[in-house]
């Protein structure tokens, strides 16, 4: 299973992007789709997920500004990313659960906010 994560870039605060990640391989079904983020000198953290039955959650730092969504025909994960602020700057990884218990990671996408 391969994760392609895109849509990374240079924008300025209050600005938006879009990530994207997509999935390919040989596996049987898709659980749960997720973004992860890691800051320079920080430890990865949790941003968002979405699940097998369309149940999101957010990290706190980015309720009400980050949407997550699903493509599952196109096996594509989405992060909307609105209200950006200079602490969003990291690299985004997203981060699948298939089959009965496995885990694949993206090679993430760099994002840096600032003016």
């Amino acid at each position: 299973v391969q994760l392609q994560a895109s849509g990374g870039g240079l924008v300025q605060p209050g600005g938006s992007l879009r990530l994207s990640c997509a999935a390919s391989g040989n596996f049987f079904s898709i659980n749960a789709m997720g973004w992860y983020r890691q800051a320079p000198g920080k430890q990865r953290e949790f941003v968002a997920i979405s699940t097998k039955g369309g149940n999101t959650n957010y990290a706190d730092s980015v309720k009400g500004r980050f949407t997550i969504a699903r493509d599952n025909a196109k096996k594509t994960v989405y992060l909307q990313m609105n209200s950006l602020v200079p602490e969003d700057t990291a690299v985004y990884y997203c981060r699948i659960t298939y089959g009965s218990n496995s885990i694949s990671w993206g090679q993430g996408t760099l994002v840096t906010v600032s003016s």
